[in-house]
């Protein structure tokens, strides 16, 4: 995967981009100091994947993310920060990044982190379960989503696609999950994609929020 890196600390930044390197099938292509200077670049670099930090000068990781996902679908965004506040987790969700991971978390988790967003569409590391579960609470408590929640049923999810959700969640890949279940890999992507058009999600880190916001699936069982 060519890897962009995003951030403003410098020693950071570059001592990320040589553990990046030091991973089998990963090339860090580029660097910025913040987004407007990725943004500037971003159409003379190939990218599969951005690693975003959210407090920068300039442009931060928030508006950054919203302009890559409306411009650049196709690129991977793993925010990694150590910004872990509900209100924060809440706004990489709503805003449809790929996968959240702490700066305080284990470095070689990085590289699971990576994997798991190019085989299954999203990371959240496990440290993060209890956040999720505030954060759910806490859009509750402040009605958030709320004509989001009156206009999607969640009776609408078959047994099959919301087995897909508990495997995917699970940290399944689509090749285990056709296994698992006896079907095409093709089936499994397909089913994924129904799934994402159904909840009305940007990514399976929208599916999986949902689900847990329906009790379709429990934290204990990701």
């Amino acid at each position: 995967m060519k890897v962009a890196i995003v951030d403003d600390h410098q020693l950071f930044r570059k001592s990320l981009a040589h553990l990046l390197n030091s991973f089998d099938d990963i090339d860090v292509v580029f660097q910025a100091n913040n987004g407007k200077e990725f943004l500037n670049c971003i159409d003379q670099i190939q990218i599969d994947l951005v690693l975003l930090d959210i407090q920068m000068p300039e442009m931060d990781g928030f508006q950054t993310c919203r302009v890559l996902r409306d411009k650049y679908p196709n690129i991977y965004i793993l925010i990694i920060s150590q910004l872990t506040t509900k209100e924060s987790i809440h706004r990489v969700m709503e805003l449809g990044a790929h996968g959240f991971f702490t700066k305080n978390s284990d470095p070689d988790q990085l590289q699971n982190a990576i994997v798991s967003i190019k085989e299954n569409g999203y990371y959240f590391g496990n440290e993060l379960g209890s956040i999720i579960r505030e954060v759910m609470l806490w859009e509750k408590k402040n009605s958030m989503n709320v004509e989001e929640d009156l206009e999607i049923d969640e009776n609408c999810l078959t047994t099959r696609e919301i087995e897909i959700i508990k495997l995917v969640s699970n940290g399944r890949s689509s090749k285990e999950i056709s296994e698992i279940l006896n079907i095409n890999v093709r089936t499994v992507e397909t089913h994924r994609k129904h799934i994402m058009e159904k909840t009305n999600s940007k990514n399976f880190i929208g599916v999986v929020v949902f689900a847990l916001k329906h009790q379709l699936i429990a934290l204990d069982e990701m």
